[in-house]
């Protein structure tokens, strides 16, 4: 038996369309997965006791059931309450949610870490909540966020190979139909690991230069 990826490379124009789905799926899915977990993080932190309260629940069981399952919920689940989804629609749903979980607890981490003394100085001289918030707590808990900020968009990177599950076209479904049809499951299954870890060495790097930049900024 040999090893012949010429026949994985061969349907390079679909993996690479299958590239860009799974591309923009993260890409979207974590930046309203950030915008939405930042949502809830400041409601629990300035919303009182009962808000925080009632927005423990569901982060709890979105971070204490597996992402497969949800997606499973969402997309084969959801035509029970009228809720019917596309593939795409319903595994783009589905990873902002799952990630926001997640993104709120690192935001409310980052929240606590910001010593109240200088929330307390800044309402001392006239800040009104939402200055507060934009100008001592974002900029003090940024540098503080970014290390598990980043490690989640990577574990969100990886996830998005779930969503073949539910026939999203990404890169995963698209690469192993390929091996499945050329009777190359070996050689797909290589170009998929190869695929996924040079995706994951360029989030890290571009992590790393935007957290260098942010440090610099902090020390102006």
């Amino acid at each position: 038996m040999s090893f012949d990826f010429a026949v994985i490379l061969a349907k390079a124009p679909e993996i690479l369309m299958g590239l860009g789905v799974t591309f923009l799926i993260w890409i979207v899915g974590t930046l309203f997965a950030v915008i939405l977990g930042f949502v809830v993080a400041t409601a629990r932190r300035f919303g009182g006791g009962l808000v925080d309260t009632l927005l423990t629940l569901p982060i709890e069981v979105l971070r204490g059931t597996p992402f497969l399952v949800q997606i499973f919920l969402l997309y084969f689940g959801g035509p029970y309450i009228g809720l019917r989804l596309d593939p795409i629609t319903a595994g783009l749903l589905g990873l902002s949610v799952y990630g926001a979980a997640y993104y709120a607890e690192i935001f409310r981490a980052g929240y606590q870490s910001v010593p109240v003394g200088h929330v307390e100085a800044a309402t001392c001289v006239g800040f009104s909540r939402g200055q507060t918030i934009l100008f001592v707590l974002l900029p003090e808990m940024a540098l503080l966020v970014m290390p598990p900020s980043l490690n989640m968009a990577v574990i969100l990177l990886k996830e998005t190979a779930l969503l073949s599950l539910i026939t999203v076209p990404e890169m995963t479904m698209t690469v192993s139909a390929i091996g499945s049809q050329q009777y190359a499951f070996v050689e797909s299954l290589v170009v998929l690991a190869v695929v996924y870890w040079a995706l994951v060495e360029l989030a890290n790097y571009l992590g790393r230069m935007t957290e260098r930049k942010l440090s610099k900024l902090g020390t102006t």
